[in-house]
């Protein structure tokens, strides 16, 4: 095991154990808190760009399933590859046992190409990233790199599709799915509803196509940065068509209608986020991913908070009080994480009319 370091942007060094490809890289520095779910946080094409801190102490005992498929969709994980640039866990786990496991979490990430650290005092560094707020940091392996910053880079170019893809085409209900850096679960969510998806290209002019209704997914970095996909959901508002927003969704959805949104100071990233139904009494437990947020109160006549986060108070979703338009900025179809919302996706087919 090859002794290195993460260095935050501050100077702050915190030392360990390479369990991953042995190469230098760079990237925003944040942290998850939950306890399970550490391979489809890694596939999930929103930490494009980021060194990933796990706070729960113990990682890799239940090691990586295989690439099993449905739908032309990987049964397990989030996308078809690694997405964050490096992992960061206090103890990792030599030795996993799971009836599904075919590698372990070492051997996955060094056929990724990504680098691992384990030994890092996670608890020190979680404390700092939550007092400073998130920082850029990087690993190095013999050659120096420098710090990268990746909300300034086209990160969502990076990790939506190239050309339209469909999926399930005989099915009830026809959704075009903007892939902004989609989750494969929230394919998976819509399929199992019997419906025809054609997944399309972020900034794709899709308006040609015959469709009943539209979902913006997920994905990573600054939303303000996408106005293709901005003016998109513009018109889709305009028209009036069923519009579902999950997550970054949520960001581009606020910002069509003619919000803000802004960069939090870690972010949220668990599966045990508490989010507040307002006008009700309802606490749901969600998995959540992300860096920014819509500012509330900048939402126009019309439109309203529909979920509030219990920790901070932050925006975790929006609706219009008469037209088929809502988002969340958590993520119903979980995976990993609780099963509470994922109701939300039969609330929005109610939505649509057949």
């Amino acid at each position: 095991m090859k002794k290195t370091a993460l260095i935050l942007e501050d100077g702050t060094q915190y030392d360990g154990f390479s369990f991953g490809q042995e190469k230098s890289v760079s990237g925003e520095v944040v942290f998850n808190t939950g306890m399970v779910g550490y391979y489809e946080s890694l596939t999930d094409p929103s930490y494009k760009g980021q060194i990933l801190v796990l706070t729960y102490p113990l990682i890799g005992n239940y090691g990586v399933p295989g690439n099993e498929t449905e739908h032309n969709l990987s049964k397990h994980f989030e996308s078809d590859k690694i997405q964050i640039s490096a992992l960061v866990v206090s103890d990792y786990s030599f030795s996993h046992d799971h009836w599904s496991a075919a590698k372990s979490l070492s051997e996955w990430l060094k056929e990724g190409d990504i680098p691992a650290l384990h030994g890092i005092d996670t608890r020190a560094l979680t404390k700092r990233l939550r007092e400073r707020g998130t920082m850029l940091g990087k690993i190095r392996f013999g050659q120096d790199v420098e710090f990268y910053d990746p909300n300034k880079d086209d990160l969502v170019r990076q990790v939506s599709i190239k050309e339209p893809i469909a999926y399930n085409e005989k099915g009830r209900i026809k959704i075009v799915v903007v892939d902004c850096g989609v989750k494969y679960s929230i394919l998976r969510s819509l399929i199992k509803r019997d419906c025809s998806l054609i997944r399309i290209p972020y900034d794709y002019n899709f308006f040609d196509y015959s469709f009943d209704a539209v979902v913006i997914s997920n994905g990573p970095g600054n939303p303000k940065m996408y106005q293709e996909t901005i003016d998109n959901i513009k018109v889709c508002l305009e028209r009036e068509i069923p519009t579902f927003g999950i997550c970054m969704g949520n960001q581009i959805m606020a910002l069509a209608a003619g919000a803000n949104t802004y960069k939090l100071k870690y972010g949220h990233r668990s599966q045990n986020q508490p989010c507040l139904q307002l006008g009700t009494k309802r606490c749901f437990i969600t998995s959540q991913n992300h860096g920014y947020a819509v500012e509330t109160k900048t939402l126009p006549k019309g439109w309203e908070p529909w979920f509030v986060n219990i920790n901070d108070q932050t925006n975790e979703g929006i609706k219009h009080k008469a037209k088929p338009f809502m988002s969340v900025q958590f993520h119903p179809e979980q995976l990993p994480g609780p099963v509470d919302t994922e109701y939300l996706f039969d609330t929005f087919l109610k939505m649509v009319k057949k």
